[in-house]
C-alpha cells in the first residue's frame, strides 16, 4: 500500500517532494524520486512484501519504470509463469512481477491480475505511459489532464494548487450523493480513472485513451443446488482469505459484531498456524456497541483479541484527521469510527483483513428490504400511488416525508434504487444529472430488481463511498486493509447464484450465514446488527452545534454552486427543532464547509 506520483509538468524536485510529503502517511517507509527526460516520478512506500530497499520504487526494468500502489495477491503464480518464459527475479516483491509481466504481455497482463492496484508504467523507448486501476476501484487513481500535460497521484491534495478551481458539476453531484463518483473530482481538469479501466498516454502526440478491461456483465444464473453453491462459495472464500495472508509485516483482522468480518476472521483463524490478531472498537453507548458480540466471536475462533472502548470525545477528536486525509468532500460519517479503528490497529499490526464488500454481493443492506417492500407497493398503479402520496402518511408511519413520497411516486424499481443511492429529494437548485450515464449499466445487467440494485451498489456506492472510506481511514495511520469479499471471483460468482440463495424472504446474506454457522453457532451471530455508526444527530445538535451554525452561515451557503439555499435552511431548522432527522444533510454541508476551509476556497464566489 503506497502513494504514486508521475507527471510531465516541469516541477522542480523539491516541489514534487513537498507534494508527496503532504500525503506521507500513505507510505512512511520510503520517499522515492526519479526523473527520465521530461517525466518525473515519485513514490511513497509502505513496505509490506520484501522489506529490503531493493523493492523501493520507482522500480526499473530495462526501458520501463513503474510506480505502483496496492497488492497483487496472485503474484507468485504469475512469477512462476514468467520464470517458465525465461525471466529471472532479484526481489520477492509483487512490483517486480508486475513490471516484468507488463514487459511480456503488455495490457493483456491485466486480466491475469488478482489484486487491488493503481499503477503507472513509463516506457522510455516508445515515449508512453500505461496506467491501470483494479476492477473494484479499491485503490485510488487521480489525474490532472489539460492540453497534454498530466499529473497522476493516489490522492487529490498534491494536485491542488493556487490555480485550481472547483468543479461546479461535481459539487452538484456531492449535494445529492455525499461523495463525488468517478470519473469526476471536486477540482476542474482533475479526474478519477474508473475501476477496471486502463489509460494510455502518448507523450509525443500528447494524447490519452481510456479503455475498459473489466466490468460487470449480464448475469447468467447457474442451475446449481444450494448445497453445491454453498460449497463452491466456501472454497472461494477460503482461497480469497488465504492469498491475502501473505505479508512480511504483522497482520490481523477487523472483527465487529457482523457476519462478514466474523466469517473472514474465522477462516483466517482456521488457515493460520498461529492465533490471528483481531481488533474491535466498542462504544460506551450500548445502542452503537458491538464489542460484546465480537468478544464472543473471538473466543470461539481462538483469536488474540484487542478491544478498545471509546467515548464520544475519542470519535470527535478524529475530525481534524478526517479533514486532512479525505482531501475531497466525503460525507459518510462512519469514516470517523473507521479512522479510530485504524489508529488502534496500527499499534499492533500493519495489515488488516476486513469484511467490506459482503453486503453488496450478498444483499446485506437494509436497502434490499426497502426495495422488496417497494416491489409489493409497485403493484398499485402509479397514478393511484401519486394521489396517495399527497396524504400526510409519514405522520402515521414516522420518518421523513420525502421517504414516503419516494415509495409512492417512483415509477419502477430501478428509479427507486437510484433514489436510495442519490437521495429521495435533491438539494440542487437546478438539478444536473448528466453524470448518471456512467452508472446506468445496472438497468440491463440482470432481470431481478434485487440483483440490479446490488449491481448499482457495487458500481456506484462501493467504489465511491465504501472503498474511499476504507482506503483513506487506513492510510491515515499507514495500515493496509485487504478485503476478501472484494475478490473479483467472489463478486462474479455471487451474481451467478439465484437471488433467493442470498436474500430469502427478508433473510439477508443467507448463504454467508449458513457458511458462518460452520465456525460460529447461529444463536451467537444471529443478533441485531448495529452497523459502524455514530450518534450523529445527537452530536450535531450538541457538541458540534455551535461550529456547524457558524460555518453554515448564509454567506457561505450562497457561495456553494447550485445549492438550493432556502430548501437546505428549512431542513436544517427542522433538524435543530427536533422534528425530522436531517442529520445526514447537515453533516454533508458541514463537511463541505470544512473542505472549503482546509483548501482555502472560502473566498470563491458563486
Amino acid at each position: 500500500m503506497c502513494g504514486i506520483y508521475i507527471t510531465n509538468i516541469p516541477y522542480e524536485k523539491k516541489e514534487i517532494v513537498e507534494k508527496l510529503k503532504s500525503i506521507e502517511f500513505r507510505g512512511p517507509d520510503n520517499l522515492g524520486y526519479e526523473k527520465v527526460g521530461d517525466v518525473s516520478f515519485g513514490h511513497l512506500r509502505l513496505a509490506i512484501l520484501d522489506l529490503d530497499v531493493r523493492s523501493n520504487q520507482p522500480y526499473n526494468f530495462g526501458h520501463l519504470k513503474i510506480v505502483f500502489n496496492g497488492e497483487i495477491y496472485n503474484f507468485e503464480d504469475i512469477r512462476k509463469e514468467l520464470v517458465a518464459l525465461g525471466y529471472t527475479f532479484e526481489t520477492t516483491s509483487d512490483t517486480e512481477v508486475l513490471i516484468k509481466g507488463f514487459s511480456e504481455w503488455g495490457k493483456e497482463m491485466l486480466p491475469k491480475l488478482n489484486g487491488m492496484f493503481a499503477f503507472a508504467i513509463h516506457d522510455a523507448k516508445n515515449n508512453t505511459v500505461f496506467c491501470a486501476r483494479d476492477r473494484m476501484g479499491v485503490k485510488p487513481f487521480f489525474y490532472y489532464w489539460k492540453d497534454g500535460n498530466f499529473e497522476i497521484c493516489s490522492q487529490l491534495r498534491p494536485l491542488i494548487n493556487a490555480e485550481s478551481k472547483i468543479a461546479q458539476e461535481a459539487v452538484s453531484i456531492y449535494l445529492d450523493c455525499g461523495y463525488i463518483p468517478s470519473p469526476y473530482s471536486i477540482i476542474e481538469d482533475v479526474y478519477k480513472l474508473p475501476p477496471g479501466n486502463f489509460m494510455e498516454i502518448d507523450l509525443v502526440k500528447k494524447t490519452k485513451t481510456i479503455s475498459e478491461f473489466w466490468n460487470l456483465k449480464p448475469a447468467e444464473i447457474r442451475d446449481i443446488s444450494y448445497e453445491e453453491a454453498k460449497k463452491e462459495l466456501h472454497e472461494l472464500l477460503i482461497d480469497a482469505v488465504k492469498i491475502r495472508l501473505q505479508s512480511d509485516v504483522p497482520l490481523g483482522s477487523f472483527l465487529s459484531g457482523g457476519i462478514d468480518s466474523a466469517l473472514v476472521s474465522a477462516i483466517a483463524s482456521k488457515i493460520s498456524k498461529t492465533p490471528v490478531n483481531t481488533f474491535t472498537i466498542g462504544f460506551e453507548d450500548p445502542k452503537f456497541d458491538e464489542s460484546k458480540v465480537a468478544k464472543q466471536f473471538a473466543a470461539i475462533i481462538g483469536s488474540n483479541h484487542t478491544e478498545t472502548i471509546c467515548g464520544p470525545d475519542d470519535v470527535l477528536q478524529m475530525i481534524p484527521s478526517f479533514v486532512k486525509v479525505y482531501d475531497e468532500p466525503f460525507a459518510d460519517s462512519s469514516a470517523l469510527p473507521s479512522l479510530l479503528l485504524n489508529s488502534v490497529t496500527k499499534q499492533h499490526v500493519t495489515v488488516a483483513l476486513s469484511g467490506d464488500g459482503g453486503d453488496e454481493s450478498f444483499m446485506g443492506y437494509i436497502n434490499f428490504d426497502l426495495l422488496s417492500k417497494f416491489n409489493k407497493i409497485s403493484r398499485i398503479p402509479v397514478f393511484i400511488r401519486k394521489i396517495i402520496s399527497y396524504l400526510p402518511l409519514y405522520k402515521m408511519f414516522g420518518g421523513r416525508p420525502e421517504t414516503m413520497q419516494a415509495f409512492l411516486k417512483s415509477t419502477n424499481s430501478d428509479e427507486f434504487s437510484w433514489k436510495i443511492f442519490t437521495g429521495f429529494e435533491t438539494l440542487q437548485a437546478n438539478p444536473i444529472y448528466r453524470w448518471k450515464k456512467y452508472y446506468e449499466g445496472y438497468k440491463k445487467w440482470a432481470g431481478n430488481p434485487l440483483q440490479r440494485m446490488a449491481d448499482l451498489n457495487i458500481k456506484l456506492w462501493l467504489e465511491n463511498d465504501s472503498n474511499v472510506k476504507v482506503d483513506r481511514a487506513s492510510m491515515a495511520f499507514s495500515v493496509e486493509v485487504r478485503s476478501p469479499f472484494l475478490d473479483y471471483r467472489i463478486i462474479e460468482f455471487a451474481r451467478t447464484l439465484p437471488v433467493v440463495y442470498r436474500y430469502n424472504q427478508g433473510v439477508k446474506k443467507k448463504i454467508l450465514k449458513d457458511i458462518l454457522s460452520e465456525y460460529i453457532p447461529e444463536e451467537i451471530f444471529n443478533q441485531p446488527k448495529r452497523g459502524f455508526a455514530i450518534p450523529l444527530d445527537f452530536w450535531l445538535r450538541n457538541d458540534l452545534k455551535q461550529d456547524v451554525l457558524e460555518k453554515l452561515n448564509p454567506t457561505f451557503l450562497n457561495k456553494i454552486p447550485n445549492l438550493d439555499v432556502n430548501k437546505f435552511m428549512k431542513k436544517m431548522q427542522l433538524f435543530f427543532e427536533g422534528k425530522y432527522d436531517y442529520s445526514f444533510i447537515v453533516w454533508r454541508l458541514y463537511v463541505l464547509a470544512l473542505w472549503y476551509e482546509e483548501f482555502g476556497f472560502n473566498e470563491i464566489e458563486k
